[in-house]
């Protein structure tokens, strides 16, 4: 039974210095817009060029340290009690599990990575447009992003469900090494860097995807308001949505996760099945997904020293620090509902859903548009150099699709759904940081679940009407990540020292 608690309870530091902080930026965003921008296009520069390697090599650790977290005596650990049965089905399980891990910037992505890869010099260092266009995607949104989800994910399902602890924050995951510390000022920056990185990885994912939303409804309903505009309208429909849903708590969560993937899958299935490009987009997939596996250890650690093409740094280490960003809240989510399953299952169960999930999106929707331009039926990468614009091109792609204001309306509905799934379990987690103690049967006020709700918005407004690059909303991603990245390390270090401590007490447990 879900217990509501007194708001006597509330972190006000934790709560008001990050609103504070974000209405900051978001004036600053507003007003300023260029200047912002200089800024923090150059605080990229020195953390993604001269540090770039500090988020290759986590991203790589982290990968590996999941797969034997996996395969050893940690992976039979129940989250929970250690005869519990998993609360969720492994369907209901996993697409609550795939909607708040990925946004809507998957449908966004994976219709599109290609074009951003297909013509830099990297790629023709590497071969051919055919060849490794589309292994790029698959292998910057598979393995090791997922591999930062689940290493967390098994730290948060431990401490909340086997350690039972009652503070429902990253600093709370590395008590174990910090000690008494972590009720003091260092517990306390670790949060506020933590809620400030939640934050930013909401703006950088709001701001990138609702444009493509804005750009649907603009051809569905053929009218020519400004983009920004409607971008702001379905950033605030989708806020009511998810603000709704995160009112009615996990059952409205789980509901509209399991609504968004039938949608999701109803859109890849027409796209196979009706695009025309079916055996191309199945034997590029397999062909990209096997060269994405025996080249792996090499693309995780391309640093291009020389700096001849600068292609990790641009894109590589952005989308690091993107899962690390992310990693604030996600894998509390997914923590929180992988009750009653074993360490194993939720790291094994975690890449056979997530991953899987992940790969067939980008293998379908993004090799559907690969087949038209290198068949010479469309030329996309014309379209692209010459406007920059990846919305139209995407619109472009899916009018070559038979019934095509049909898979925009899908599009745009299951776009919304994914944002609305995500940003409520975001919400939820954000609301429990507001807590100074908060078991896992508790539920934050309402009061504070709105407020949140709105707060995750602001930002990408902001972002929207100063105009902000591609490049710039990586920045934000980026800069946040720095921080977070060492913090995550030392999680994973604080779960194994807590983990084989409960192992050992175990053990003396039979022995007696």
């Amino acid at each position: 039974m879900i217990k509501k608690i007194r708001n006597s309870k509330i972190d006000w530091i934790i709560t008001l210095v990050p609103l504070f902080f974000i209405v900051g930026l978001s004036i600053l965003f507003f007003f300023l817009p260029q200047q912002s921008n200089a800024v923090l296009s150059q605080i990229r520069f020195v953390l993604g060029d001269s540090f770039g390697i500090y988020y290759l090599i986590i991203g790589l650790g982290i990968f590996l340290l999941s797969l034997f977290i996996a395969c050893s005596k940690y992976g039979n650990i129940v989250l929970g009690k250690q005869d519990e049965k998993p609360k969720y089905s492994f369907f209901t399980w996993g697409s609550m599990m795939f909607t708040a891990g990925l946004a809507a910037d998957i449908l966004f992505y994976s219709f599109s990575e290609w074009i951003l890869y297909a013509s830099d010099p990297h790629i023709k260092e590497l071969g051919s447009m055919q060849d490794w266009a589309s292994v790029f995607p698959l292998f910057h949104w598979s393995l090791i992003p997922w591999g930062f989800y689940l290493v967390l994910a098994a730290a948060f399902g431990f401490m909340l469900h086997v350690r039972n602890r009652d503070r429902q924050r990253f600093s709370e995951a590395c008590r174990p090494i910090l000690g008494k510390h972590t009720d003091g000022l260092l517990g306390r920056i670790i949060d506020l860097v933590a809620v400030f990185a939640l934050l930013a990885g909401t703006a950088t994912t709001f701001s990138l995807a609702t444009p493509l939303m804005a750009s649907i409804i603009e051809t569905v309903f053929n009218i020519s308001i400004n983009r920004n505009v409607i971008t702001v309208l379905i950033l605030l429909v989708t806020c009511v949505v998810y603000t709704y849903s995160l009112l009615h708590g996990i059952k409205g969560i789980s509901l509209l996760a399991k609504a968004c993937i039938y949608m999701f899958f109803l859109l890849l299935g027409y796209v196979l099945l009706f695009g025309g490009e079916t055996r191309y987009i199945i034997e590029t997939g397999f062909s990209a997904f096997g060269r994405m596996i025996q080249n792996f250890f090499e693309l995780a650690t391309f640093t291009d020293p020389q700096r001849t093409t600068s292609f990790a740094q641009n894109w590589t280490i952005f989308y690091w620090a993107y899962w690390m960003v992310w990693c604030v809240a996600a894998p509390f989510f997914i923590g929180s509902i992988s009750r009653g399953r074993t360490i194993r299952q939720t790291v094994l169960g975690g890449y056979v859903f997530g991953v899987g999930s992940t790969v067939i999106s980008f293998i379908i929707l993004g090799n559907y548009s690969l087949g038209l331009q290198v068949s010479n039926v469309n030329d996309f990468l014309a379209m692209y150099q010459q406007t920059g614009d990846l919305y139209t091109i995407i619109i472009n792609i899916i009018n070559t699709l038979p019934i095509p204001v049909f898979v925009l309306v899908l599009l745009l509905l299951t776009m919304i759904a994914f944002y609305a799934t995500s940003f409520d379990s975001i919400a939820l987690i954000a609301s429990c940081y507001s807590y100074r103690k908060l078991k896992s049967d508790q539920k934050p006020s309402r009061v504070i679940e709105l407020m949140w709700c709105l707060l995750l918005i602001a930002l990408p407004i902001a972002l929207v009407f100063s105009e902000s690059s591609m490049n710039n909303l990586q920045s934000v991603s980026i800069i946040a990540a720095f921080p977070i990245g060492a913090i995550i390390v030392l999680i994973s270090i604080s779960f194994f020292k807590d983990a084989k401590l409960f192992l050992e007490e175990k053990k003396k447990e039979k022995e007696k």
